[in-house]
């Protein structure tokens, strides 16, 4: 698990990686989440509020996690941080 300081660096340096839109969790958002995590390890994944709006915000969050094997390391308001399950 990150400590405050690594956490606190990701909310305030990066960008989110990934915009997930109106149509959802669908294969190529899934694909370059992904992708994304590969490269990077932790990114930060934002949720358009649309989105949000047509589903729970934690579901969605829940089911991202499970399809992309990552675990939420933290949460604030549409935007999450994921980073990849140690093996």
């Amino acid at each position: 698990m990150p400590t405050k300081a690594d956490l606190a660096r990701i909310w305030a340096k990066e960008k989110p990686a990934v915009r997930i839109g109106k149509d959802g969790l669908d294969a190529g958002v899934i694909e370059e989440v992904n992708r994304q995590l590969k490269k990077r390890k932790v990114i930060k994944v934002k949720f358009l509020k649309l989105t949000a709006s047509s589903d729970s915000l934690d579901d969605l969050i829940d089911q991202l996690a499970t399809r992309t094997s990552s675990e939420v390391w933290g949460q604030r308001g549409f935007v999450v941080v994921l980073a990849r399950k140690a093996k």
